[in-house]
């Protein structure tokens, strides 16, 4: 349990779940009426915390300087929108809903509270439940009880912060598949005819025609080629393909809506405001 000299160290510092994940800062606690202890804290969630949530604190744990809550940041960020009035108050109507969805027992919660004795209604001079004791309730300056002799008045503003985050905009992958095409060149090859020669006989060649018997039969056969042309293939490294990625910046503008307090006076002089 967070005690009250812990809420000036809770005040504007992360908040995480039960798995260590971020799920914003905390901007305000409140008190409970009956106990006057911390009961409720608010976080600041979404992109540059535009979101406020509401997240039990009584088993909630400081360490080292950030605070632990017992429950997942889905659940926190997914708890029921409160509108905090501008005494910075949280009715019994809206703490009942965040009783009911963060599952704990309203009633048994009521009765404790309700008990006499320490922590129940019997204690005096303890804040009205769901009070926000931090300077700024709900986001606007309010007047604390111990503001001090000086009666003054503290003016407050928002100011915006814009930052960026990094989310994942798409993927590209590298895929090698195997495609078939017709590939054509054009090659010589040569073959074999047989062509007839004939020669008259000359005193050249007569003792080798008169070799031979004077009449008889005989056979020649003359075996013929030719050339076709085959095909085979070989695999070879043609080039090398890898992703890489570039960064570019562009300008965007971010609009955001603030508030800032104003004072005015009342029963003042007008020709005496500026003295």
């Amino acid at each position: 349990m967070i005690t009250h000299e812990q809420i000036p160290t809770v005040l504007d510092h992360p908040v995480y779940d039960t798995d260590g994940n971020k799920i914003g800062d905390a901007k305000h606690v409140f008190l409970d009426d009956a106990t006057g202890q911390p009961e409720w804290v608010s976080v600041k969630t979404g992109l540059f915390g535009t979101s406020e949530s509401f997240v039990p604190i009584q088993d909630a744990s400081l360490v080292e300087d950030h605070l632990e809550v017992p429950y997942r940041k889905d659940t926190v960020k997914g708890a029921p929108n409160v509108d905090v009035d501008a005494g910075g108050h949280l009715s019994e109507d809206e703490e009942h809903r965040l009783y009911e969805h963060y599952g704990i027992d309203w009633d048994a919660a009521w009765q404790q509270a309700n008990q006499p004795g320490e922590g129940g209604w019997a204690q005096p001079g303890t804040p009205p439940r769901g009070v926000d004791t931090s300077d700024t309730a709900a986001g606007l300056g309010t007047a604390r009880p111990d503001a001090g002799p000086d009666d003054a008045m503290t003016r407050s503003e928002e100011r915006m912060h814009v930052g960026t985050e990094r989310r994942e905009t798409g993927r590209a992958r590298l895929r090698k598949y195997v495609v078939t095409e017709e590939v054509q060149q054009t090659v010589p090859v040569r073959r074999e005819e047989v062509r007839v020669e004939r020669e008259p006989i000359t005193d050249e060649n007569r003792d080798a025609a008169l070799s031979g018997p004077d009449v008889s039969e005989a056979e020649h056969e003359v075996t013929l080629h030719e050339e076709r042309p085959v095909t085979e293939t070989e695999t070879v490294p043609v080039e090398r393909v890898r992703m890489t990625t570039e960064e570019h910046t562009d300008e965007e503008t971010v609009r955001g809506k603030v508030r800032k307090e104003q004072i005015d006076t009342e029963g003042v002089d007008e020709d005496r405001r500026g003295t």
